[in-house]
């Protein structure tokens, strides 16, 4: 298994290039193609009393749209690819909306993963990207702007969300020098966990993954904090979970450890819904 075609999302506005070198490596490492998209929507009209006090006028949406086709310039500035591996996509369209679409044309797409700001108009959302697109996903935080995946921590879970994401970062794990399968379970369910993990690692041995197992307690941190924490003893800058989560009353809800991994860890994370 390979990867063919990165997406990362690029904020119209956005100056910080983190995401965009990290996907640039992770182009570089596959020869892969490379998508960058962007979008922004129109606001409705403002009305108070039957009076327009604030409204998007035909020159404001002209001078959105001339700056959205603008950033591809700085877009290909950092990637440095060939022309021809580099792509630039755009629309007047929810951002969510626009890059949920998109991704069936990815193997896999990255995002940062700070929420910026609430509003459907202007900026990402992440939680529903991420638990919408169907695709493998890369969250990249601040400050990141290298992904090496050397060294890769898979947070492990025996349900379905697990499963995906190990098998979708299969391209990873089989270059990775080292490979952890952790799995964090109650005192009295070790023995099980060891089998578990063990029965992950012989899966991933036979598509030439180098891997160990590890089984930990439930402790009084979190699972999360204490993931991070394993990732960081074993200097890896890769964690492979899958994300937890539905929708409710039109907000979309994260299990405990992946938002606790989201809130948290300093290093990207490489998950799937």
């Amino acid at each position: 298994m390979t990867i063919a075609t990165v997406m990362v999302y690029v904020d119209p506005a956005q100056q910080a290039e983190g995401q965009v070198r990290v996907a640039r490596s992770i182009a570089e490492k596959f020869d892969a193609s490379l998508i960058g998209v962007s979008a922004f929507a129109v606001e409705p009209n403002f009305v108070a009393e039957g009076v327009i006090i604030e409204e998007t006028a035909p020159e404001d949406l002209k001078r959105m749209k001339t700056a959205l086709a603008e950033k591809q310039g700085w877009f290909r500035e950092i990637v440095a690819l060939p022309k021809e591996k580099v792509e630039w996509r755009w629309d007047v369209e929810f951002p969510t909306t626009f890059l949920v679409n998109e991704a069936r044309s990815a193997d896999l797409v990255v995002i940062p993963r700070t929420q910026v700001k609430i509003n459907p108009y202007r900026f990402l959302d992440v939680a529903a990207a991420l638990l919408s697109m169907g695709r493998p996903t890369i969250l990249v935080p601040e400050h990141v702007t290298e992904l090496k995946a050397e060294r890769i921590l898979v947070g492990w879970k025996d349900i379905r969300e697990a499963r995906l994401a190990v098998r979708d970062a299969l391209p990873f794990l089989s270059r990775a020098t080292e490979v952890t399968i952790t799995e964090i379970c109650s005192s009295d369910d070790q023995d099980r966990a060891r089998l578990r993990v063990r029965s992950v690692a012989k899966y991933l041995q036979s598509h030439g993954a180098k891997c160990q197992t590890d089984v930990r307690v439930h402790m009084a941190e979190s699972d999360a904090h204490q993931l991070i924490r394993l990732a960081k003893e074993q200097g890896a800058d890769l964690i492979v979970t899958g994300a937890y989560g539905h929708g409710r009353l039109g907000e979309w809800i994260f299990g405990g450890m992946t938002r606790g991994l989201l809130d948290q860890a300093p290093c990207c994370l490489m998950m799937s819904h």
